[in-house]
């Protein structure tokens, strides 16, 4: 009867133990992440602000477009990593194929990647096409008249639907080849990070 009380007691300190260590994960993956979030908006928001600063209507409308096609990109790549086959990068990583461990990393963490993919660049692109979007809309607006309240409610509007139709579309791609782009990106990466 004590060995049964002493196992249950054991199991209790082991689960709040691992409710801990997960805890303490969550807190630094949190941290983490608002770190990248602030660095990576401060580096594009520099780049976006000096490259609008003095820009043509054609250069900033191409500036836009850049933001939306990043975030779709990364939302393809989020996507990708939730609903790849771990299987099919198996064997390629016992065949040494570059990329493949990488590809499997990703996976074994793909909340963290999807969130990183989806949420992290995904808003930052928005939120950034939106700022490159005001800018076009003082220049629209210095060059035809009418009042800048329309010019930007249109450039919003359009911004908006090309970002969620682009999205959409992504999704659907990401989900029916989902291995292709996985692997696609981590040999990408694998320039960078070592497998």
């Amino acid at each position: 009867m004590k060995d049964k009380k002493n196992k249950t007691n054991y199991n209790s300190k082991v689960k709040k133990n691992n409710k801990n260590i997960q805890r303490k994960k969550d807190i630094e993956w949190i941290l983490t992440v608002t770190f990248m979030a602030f660095s990576i908006t401060f580096v594009m928001t520099l780049f976006s602000e000096s490259a609008l600063a003095n820009v043509t209507l054609l250069v900033g409308i191409i500036i836009v477009f850049l933001f939306i096609f990043l975030g779709i990109i990364f939302d393809m790549i989020g996507i990708a990593v939730t609903v790849a086959d771990p299987k099919t990068f198996h064997s390629m990583a016992a065949k040494k194929v570059k990329g493949a461990k990488l590809a499997l990393r990703l996976m074994k963490n793909a909340s963290k990647v999807s969130s990183f993919c989806n949420d992290v660049i995904g808003d930052i692109c928005g939120i950034l096409s939106g700022a490159a979007a005001s800018t076009i809309a003082i220049l629209l607006a210095s060059r035809i008249e009418v009042d800048i309240f329309w010019i930007t409610l249109i450039l919003t509007s359009f911004i908006a639907s090309f970002t969620i139709g682009g999205k959409a579309c992504g999704k659907s791609i990401a989900i029916n080849r989902a291995n292709n782009i996985l692997f696609k990106f981590s040999k990408v990466i694998s320039i960078f990070i070592t497998e």
